[in-house]
């Protein structure tokens, strides 16, 4: 849980994970759909390079993104694009609940990015480099909108850290 390099950024711990699921799952997928196609008597080189093309587009959509955070910064990496904005220089945070909850920051620079608030709470290290750069962005002046929403945010965190902890001593 602790970086050996205090300027190393912090990232998700269960990404590898999550990527590795994914590509399992497509291979699974491609290795059946051949399979399957190849019994059938089916098989062409047409139908191969379709089913090939089908394995990347669901390990595409299967891929979790990428968040890594370090001092005074916060970037989600999807297949296509890198999101990046400035914690210590954030304009607004809201958060939508539903069926996908997410978090949208948004900073004073135009940079825009969607979290799924569970990955801040999975992962220590993220926190804290936002916690830090939200305090940074409170006392400058610039988050004018969803400060409340952090803060409760970080309750919850904490809340659930604490019934981990509890959990894992077995005290509760």
């Amino acid at each position: 849980m602790t970086r050996t390099d205090p300027w190393a950024p912090a990232g998700d711990r269960h990404w590898r994970g999550s990527a590795r699921l994914a590509a399992t799952c497509a291979l699974v997928f491609c290795a059946l759909s051949l399979l399957v196609d190849w019994d059938a008597g089916s098989l062409t080189l047409l139908r191969a390079v379709l089913w090939l093309t089908l394995s990347v587009t669901v390990f595409a959509v299967l891929l979790p993104h990428r968040v890594t955070a370090g001092p005074g910064w916060l970037a989600v990496r999807t297949p296509w694009r890198r999101h990046l904005v400035r914690t210590d220089a954030l304009a607004t945070v809201r958060q939508y609940d539903g069926v996908s909850a997410h978090l949208v920051l948004c900073d004073t620079h135009g940079g825009r990015l969607e979290l799924d608030p569970r990955i801040l709470a999975a992962n220590p290290l993220i926190w804290h480099e936002i916690d830090t750069g939200v305090h940074r962005s409170v006392e400058s002046g610039t988050l004018l909108q969803g400060a409340d929403v952090l803060e409760q945010l970080g309750h919850r965190i904490d809340d659930e850290t604490t019934r981990a902890v509890l959990r894992a001593s077995r005290l509760s």
